[in-house]
């Protein structure tokens, strides 16, 4: 080939899009050549002379690969940031229906708007979107909507002139400016004014921004993805959230459910983190005891993925054993199991205790019987039955 050689096709191809299938085939093979190239992503390597059996075969392989992407049947989101691999750990029907999704959004340049709670991983799912783009070479750059000021929140999106207010004793390029040719990420933009909404709505709309205190308008190409954990509809009906706004940055939503919902990815979860914190630390925990387990998978998760990874570290940096034990979880983990542990004198009934999990149980869902059935893994009659039984009353306090 004039111009280029085979190796360095190979490495334009992976680096305009990762997920493309490369079969290097060549007349000078060697060792090295050959993990040359499936170290740069080739998926595989042939020599002249082939037979087109071979080619054949090779293809088929690819062809049941994309057959089982299509399936759902990966259970993880990887994402290349500037050379290092990073991974969304998830395997509930839940995630993988996020993952989808973010395949299929990431070529565009549609607006995003990402719901959940706080600690969900919605940055993440915006970092996995613009790093699995066309813009992923282009700058990816965040403003959390609650840590500034209404009077610094327009000089800090739009810029400003020189002299345009007290303290402007240079002229500063806004984030806008800077995200120019990639992506602009809004966490919590529920927790704007109106009065900013207004202006993030014309960006939008008209690809332009003015500084703070200039006369004429900047073009800038920006994709612009959202995240809140607040209801923007509600928002919009309370008149606290433009709907004009709303609808420009939703095109495409994605909705991340709490991790008391997705159960089933509470210990990927934590063996994941486990891993990361035993790097970090020079550790080398072999996991969790069963029991440890068990409290993991029946506490509630108020912080969701972020309070689990913080609770994973916290343990893997006190642990004294070769396995997380009970003794190294707060004190709110840690249940009836450590008091079985510390306080035998204080043994109550098996009657009192059940009550006792069941009613946090309740209160861990806000008193949805269906979803605390789910929990305990019984059904809503066996449920009832025991509410029934110990007169659990709404509300009720755990004793």
């Amino acid at each position: 080939m004039p111009g280029i050689d085979g190796m360095s096709l190979l490495k334009e191809i992976r680096n305009y899009d990762p997920r493309t299938d490369v079969v290097i085939i060549t007349g000078f093979a060697t060792i090295e050549t050959a993990v040359e190239a499936m170290k740069y992503g080739a998926y595989d390597y042939i020599q002249k002379p082939f037979s087109i059996e071979s080619i054949r075969q090779v293809l088929n392989k690819i062809v049941e690969k994309r057959a089982i992407l299509q399936t759902g049947e990966i259970k993880r989101l990887k994402f290349d940031r500037n050379g290092q691999i990073e991974t969304i750990i998830g395997e509930s029907p839940r995630m993988l229906e996020v993952y989808e999704l973010v395949q299929k959004v990431a070529p565009t340049d549609s607006t995003v708007l990402i719901t959940g709670e706080t600690g969900t991983g919605k940055e993440l799912i915006a970092k996995a979107i613009h790093y699995n783009s066309l813009r992923k070479d282009k700058p990816f750059l965040t403003v959390d909507c609650n840590s500034l000021v209404e009077t610094l929140f327009e000089s800090e999106l739009f810029g400003h002139v020189k002299g345009s207010f007290t303290g402007a004793v240079a002229t500063k390029h806004g984030s806008f400016e800077l995200a120019n040719g990639g992506t602009f990420f809004f966490d919590e933009i529920g927790n704007i004014s109106l009065n900013i909404q207004s202006k993030i709505l014309r960006v939008i709309q008209e690809k332009e921004i003015r500084r703070v205190g200039a006369t004429e308008t900047i073009k800038v190409d920006v994709r612009v993805i959202a995240a809140t954990n607040k209801n923007l509809r509600q928002a919009v009906e309370n008149d606290t959230f433009r709907e004009d706004l709303f609808y420009r940055i939703s095109v495409i939503p994605v909705h991340l459910s709490p991790l008391r919902e997705r159960k089933e990815d509470i210990i990927p979860l934590a063996n994941h983190f486990l891993e990361k914190y035993n790097q970090r630390r020079r550790r080398a925990l072999t996991g969790f005891h069963p029991i440890v387990k068990e409290n993991l998978l029946n506490y509630s998760w108020p912080g969701n993925v972020r309070e689990l990874e913080n609770i994973v570290e916290r343990s893997v940096v006190i642990e004294d054993n070769d396995e997380i034990t009970l003794s190294s979880l707060p004190s709110h983990l840690r249940g009836d199991s450590a008091q079985a542990e510390t306080s035998s004198h204080e043994i109550v009934s098996l009657e009192l205790l059940e009550k006792s999990h069941i009613i946090k149980a309740l209160k861990a869902t806000e008193w949805n019987r269906s979803k605390t059935a789910r929990l305990l893994r019984i059904d809503r009659k066996t449920l009832y039955d025991k509410i029934r039984r110990y007169q659990i009353e709404p509300h009720e306090e755990s004793k």
